[in-house]
């Protein structure tokens, strides 16, 4: 009896585990977004960037047209591509379509949001409310969990700093 106990109580801590590691997946209409995170800010930095992974779970695409977050003055959806060797930034002022059966992933040196004017710095640990705005799903409140500076992806602790471009010390 003990090791059925035993049991039962290690496939529930298993079981609650697993809901925690996907509770922080946001679904709208046919979209599901998973894996929102920042970086956290140096002293003084007045942007940082945004990254998430967006797929679309329809048969209809949709478009990422805006993004809003309170903390900064400005928020815009940018992408950077290396052109004859430079990397270059870009406003995707007409939006990001997301094909439906297709996952568009945002992180360094990509897409990425990104968050100007900062009103506060981003700490380690922290969680940063955003609200994307899409043509068919709307508004979409997701949290972006800040990672340490130097970070490549969720739950990187950024101690080592990488090669990609790192927006969290940027003046605009």
């Amino acid at each position: 009896m003990k090791n059925i106990g035993r049991t039962l109580l290690t496939i529930s801590l298993l079981l609650t585990g697993c809901a925690v590691a996907q509770a922080d997946d946001v679904k709208a209409g046919d979209l599901v977004i998973s894996q929102a995170w920042s970086r956290a800010t140096p002293g003084g930095a007045k942007v940082a960037g945004g990254y998430l992974t967006i797929e679309n779970k329809g048969t209809v695409a949709d478009k990422l047209v805006g993004v809003y977050a309170d903390i900064a003055g400005k928020a815009e959806v940018h992408e950077m591509a290396t052109d004859n060797g430079v990397m270059k930034m870009r406003l995707l002022d007409k939006g990001l379509v997301i094909d439906p059966g297709k996952t568009v992933k945002f992180a360094p040196g990509g897409y990425h949001l990104m968050l100007q004017e900062l009103k506060g710095p981003f700490k380690q640990g922290d969680k940063v409310p955003v609200t994307l705005q899409f043509e068919k799903a709307g508004k979409v409140a997701v949290s972006l969990d800040v990672q340490g500076v130097g970070a490549q992806a969720p739950g990187d602790s950024g101690h080592m700093m990488k090669k990609m471009p790192d927006h969290s010390g940027m003046k605009m």
